[in-house]
């Protein structure tokens, strides 16, 4: 077994951002289809972060995930259980303590870091876990094989090697209903 993959049962100490950093604004082009959603009053929210709707809770980072799961997980069950509520791409950004609701995209395409190399055209990517496996990373991606632990689809090839690519996002919270 990887090392990568074992379980564990992990409460991480979540690090905020440091207080210099702005975050970046990553949509390139495409309806963002925006909705205002309420931050949790103890979390930062930067532009350009992955957030989700956590049950009974108001928006968070990407890297929060890990504090909502009471069993052991692997990385790849971490990205699933994000994915479950990922609402889309932060457009404003919120200070901890402040509850004052943000605009957050459900759709669009976005430019995220990224593992430096060739991506083709829909290929399923899902929000990055760090190098230890115990938190996801607010504003990375990551390949993943599983329509379960992605939050979009690469939107263009480019000819040579980049560490980063443009996505087409879809939020779980926010999905089309279909009869």
């Amino acid at each position: 077994m990887q090392p990568d993959n074992h379980l564990r049962l992990y409460r991480p100490t979540i690090a905020a951002p440091p207080s210099d950093f702005r975050g970046t604004m990553r949509w390139r082009y495409g309806d963002t289809n925006p909705v205002v959603a309420a931050v949790a009053e103890d979390a930062r929210v930067e532009v350009g972060d992955l957030v989700w709707h956590p049950p009974e809770s108001s928006i968070r980072p990407a890297r929060e995930a890990a504090l909502w799961i009471d069993e052991p997980y692997t990385p790849e069950l971490l990205q699933q259980f994000f994915c479950w509520g990922f609402l889309g791409v932060a457009m404003q950004r919120s200070e901890t303590g402040e509850a004052a609701p943000i605009r957050v995209a459900t759709t669009g395409v976005f430019v995220f870091d990224a593992p430096e190399g060739r991506y083709r055209l829909g290929t399923l990517m899902g929000p990055a876990v760090s190098n230890d496996g115990s938190v996801l990373r607010d504003q990375c991606v990551a390949v993943v094989s599983a329509t379960s632990r992605a939050i979009g689809r690469v939107e263009k090839c480019e000819p040579t090697a980049q560490a980063s690519v443009l996505v087409r996002i879809y939020s779980q919270v926010m999905a089309p209903i279909v009869a």
